[in-house]
């Protein structure tokens, strides 16, 4: 079939059709073990029935009024989410991670004013591909085509405390990390890190704002990556996982921040819409009911050791369930990929020499030996 898609993508290898909890399958049929996760989204495992039902009921119920309106479900989510950071903040609801973060830069420059609006970000992160959010990232190799990008950013080195210190003048805003680089390479900050720039933010008079759109609500064995780092941002925004494959994002603020913003300042036609946020509430109490981060650790630790005896793998890294493995020299992580697509195994190459592991968090102990076992079928044979 001629494919009428924008190719901003390479050539789809697979169709999927249905999926059940961490399994896929395609249109041929084949049975596939998915440990991607719809790049860390399906994290209570594909056609989760609570959410299933959640969503059927209200669909059948109201789908959409806009926000000039209140509906049930956003108010419960926000209060959940708002409890699982600590209180005292308030929630704007996106579709998608790269608007939460939006969110938040539009809320650090009104919160800063005027001549204090550039946002600091570490080279290698990924926040985003709007054009605000693209230059957030630290990754210039993805700007060069979209130039010129909006003013007001600034990359230092990752997990470089000096560097970040050397960045900030009287113009920064805010500075925005990641607890885990996702798409820079899974790499996770230090303890050291995250509290150092907890200490000059507060000095400084500047946002310390967390994008846990990857690493939160369960992926790195707690509910927020930052917790891992004994800090307490000002912002914290999520996705991903919040919907369980429903597109939804949220962007936290603590109170006296988040009043920045008045009538008028940021707006959102389908963001907290019922569908979404139905989706969302669903997704929270399940995630409370099962322990999802305390799930996430042990089945963490279970596959990070496994991954360390496989052959060909020279390190592992990562938080919870958020891993990756980097090969030996001379091997390609994108060739092994594909390898691994063809025995049954979904992974994506995150790097050119490292692959990452997303598994839904309600992964078994049997789907994690079987994955590895695909994964040092490959290995071994190449």
């Amino acid at each position: 079939m001629t494919s009428h898609l924008m190719p901003t993508y390479p050539p789809q290898p697979v169709t999927f059709v249905r999926g059940e909890g961490t399994h896929l399958w395609d249109d041929a049929g084949n049975d596939y073990l998915d440990f991607l996760s719809g790049l860390a989204v399906t994290s209570l495992g594909h056609a989760n029935p609570v959410v299933a039902d959640a969503i059927n009921e209200q669909a059948r119920t109201l789908l959409h009024v806009s926000n000039l309106f209140g509906t049930q479900p956003g108010q419960e989510v926000a209060a959940t989410l708002n409890s699982l950071l600590g209180g005292d903040g308030l929630v704007f609801f996106t579709n998608s991670g790269a608007e939460a973060n939006e969110c938040a830069i539009k809320l650090a420059r009104k919160f800063g004013g005027r001549g204090k609006h550039v946002v600091v970000s570490a080279y290698g992160s990924f926040h985003g591909r709007t054009l605000a959010t693209l230059h957030a990232t630290g990754q210039p190799q993805k700007h060069e085509v979209f130039q010129p990008l909006p003013e007001g950013f600034r990359h230092v080195a990752w997990n470089d405390l000096d560097a970040l210190e050397n960045s900030l003048d009287v113009s920064v805003a805010a500075v925005l990390l990641e607890p885990v680089q996702g798409e820079g390479g899974v790499n996770p900050a230090t303890v050291e890190y995250f509290q150092g720039v907890r200490r000059l933010c507060d000095e400084r008079g500047i946002l310390f704002m967390v994008d846990e759109v990857q690493t939160g609500l369960g992926r790195t064995g707690k509910w927020f990556g930052f917790e891992h780092f004994g800090i307490r941002p000002d912002v914290v925004t999520m996705a991903k996982a919040l919907g369980n494959g429903v597109p939804i994002g949220a962007c936290w603020a603590r109170t006296e921040i988040a009043t920045a913003f008045e009538p008028g300042d940021h707006a959102t036609t389908f963001g907290g819409q019922p569908l979404a946020t139905a989706a969302a509430r669903a997704v929270l109490a399940e995630m409370q009911r099962l322990d999802i981060p305390a799930a996430a650790a042990k089945a963490g630790q279970r596959l990070m050791t496994a991954l360390a005896d496989t052959t060909g793998v020279a390190e592992v890294r990562g938080l919870g369930l958020l891993i990756a493995a980097q090969l030996e020299e001379g091997r390609d992580a994108k060739a092994v990929v594909e390898a691994c697509l063809a025995e049954g195994l979904v992974l994506n190459a995150v790097t050119p020499t490292a692959l990452r592991f997303a598994p839904p968090l309600t992964v078994s102990d049997v789907d994690i030996d079987d994955a590895v076992a695909i994964l040092e079928k490959v290995m071994a044979g190449s």
